[in-house]
């Protein structure tokens, strides 16, 4: 069969795109996912994503990894779908749509910048040199000094396998203090099993605990391989974080037609 499909990418997260909005797309296998999610044989990718009608919302975010299998929110792809919606016919300057993590606000601002409400974190668990932490996805998050000559991906893989998360999986983000309220981040995703060369789940993750301000409103910048995004979120106290906006940019790269055996 014949797919039309769609490349976006938000800081070089990249995604491919089926519209299941405007006409129904086809139920793709999970090695069917995998297949067209390779770089090498494929249009490759680090996950695939649908649009999709939801009765109440906007439309439905339905996400997979590029291992095939469905995942959880992806901070970066939601703000690529949101693009994507709205060069498909969505002309709004705010959103409601419905994620595998719940509901999920989006804005367009007049520069183009697409901000994402993620969840409220009620939990972080601190560790002896790293925290874990939800924010719509699991994440292991550790300060360093040397983010830049961190092998990511050995490391990274070390932890995700590990007896701890072997079974259900985290992703694992290495963050690097530049100034008070900017921070370089490189992240391990699980799924992808690979360095991504950005996270938004996963940045949203590392801003919290960079937060400048102990209590109320705070904006972290985050640079990250592929560019740079800010999240902006009110600080509770060390373990509870609300109204969290990862906010940056997303972007069209082609459109094509590829067959699917």
């Amino acid at each position: 069969m014949k797919v039309t499909f769609y490349k976006y990418h938000g800081t070089g997260n990249d995604f491919i795109i089926l519209d299941d909005y405007n006409s129904a797309a086809p139920v793709l296998t999970s090695k069917q996912v995998m297949q067209l999610c390779n770089r090498h044989f494929s249009i490759g990718a680090d996950g695939l994503m649908l649009l999709s009608k939801r009765e109440g919302y906007d439309f439905e975010m339905k996400y997979y990894n590029s291992d095939g299998n469905q995942s959880t929110m992806c901070g970066n792809g939601g703000r690529c779908l949101v693009k994507f919606a709205y060069q498909m016919g969505m002309h709004k300057s705010s959103f409601r749509f419905y994620a595998i993590d719940g509901e999920h606000e989006a804005e367009i601002d007049i520069d183009g910048t697409i901000s994402l409400k993620m969840q409220d974190v009620a939990k972080v668990e601190y560790h002896s040199g790293h925290a874990i932490l939800n924010t719509g996805s699991p994440h292991f998050v550790k300060f360093a000094s040397d983010v830049r000559d961190i092998d990511v991906v050995a490391t990274g893989r070390d932890i995700r396998y590990s007896n701890t998360f072997a079974a259900d999986g985290i992703n694992v983000n290495f963050v690097e203090t530049i100034d008070e309220d900017s921070i370089f981040v490189r992240t391990y995703e699980r799924g992808v099993e690979d360095e991504t060369l950005s996270c938004g789940t996963g940045v949203t993750a590392s801003a919290l605990l960079a937060a400048h301000n102990d209590k109320g409103f705070n904006t972290v910048e985050v640079r990250t391989k592929g560019g740079n995004l800010s999240v902006e979120f009110d600080k509770v106290d060390d373990e509870h974080f609300e109204d969290i906006w990862l906010c940056g940019p997303a972007e069209f790269v082609f459109k094509g037609e590829i067959e699917i055996g």
